[in-house]
């Protein structure tokens, strides 16, 4: 086989393929045509490697200050940890997922990537919308101080702590409802 016929070939493994996980962000960048979906490559998966590097540093944190503990709690601990790093990472890794398995099978359109990076910006939202209604209310500034958006914060304010998780669950279900929609 000669050196163009192997190039030729190695170029269509990459369009075929991105090689896992961390392959996807690469592939799905490259791949797609639309600017606000790119972006959200880029924001998306910076926001995702600083939470990952959060949960793994609270997780070797916890591993580091529980010796001594009951085997119980330690255990019941950690799993809750991976768990809820997992239920923030994977609806933030979805839409780069979703586009680049879109694209992989050939069904590249511009309008389902710009609806998931959308719905990918509206989890972001989301995260810091549950970061802003289970603050202690010691760590909370006044709503006044936020001009504009004093109301809707105050309104954050007013909900139940336990009330931030819907914020989240809700962004999670409206990524695969646009995935859905848009295919």
């Amino acid at each position: 086989m000669s050196d163009a016929g192997v190039a030729e070939t190695n170029e269509q493994a990459d369009e075929r393929t991105y090689g896992g996980v961390l392959g996807t962000f690469p592939y799905a960048f490259r791949k797609s045509e639309s600017r606000l979906f790119r972006s959200y490559v880029l924001v998306g998966g910076f926001v995702t490697v600083m939470l990952t590097l959060g949960f793994v540093l609270a997780l070797i944190y916890l591993i580091g200050g529980s010796f001594g503990a009951q085997a119980g709690v330690f255990t019941f601990s950690r799993s809750f940890y991976v768990v809820v790093a997992l239920a923030v990472i994977a609806p933030m890794m979805a839409p780069v997922l979703f586009v680049a398995r879109h694209h992989r099978r050939g069904d590249a359109d511009r309008g389902y990537d710009r609806a998931l990076a959308a719905s990918g910006y509206v989890f972001l939202l989301s995260l810091y919308g549950m970061l802003v209604i289970s603050a202690p209310a010691d760590l909370r500034d006044p709503a006044s101080e936020y001009g504009v958006l004093a109301p809707t914060i105050e309104f954050f304010y007013g909900l139940p702590q336990l009330a931030s998780l819907l914020l989240p669950l809700a962004a999670g279900i409206l990524i695969y409802l646009v995935h859905r929609w848009r295919r």
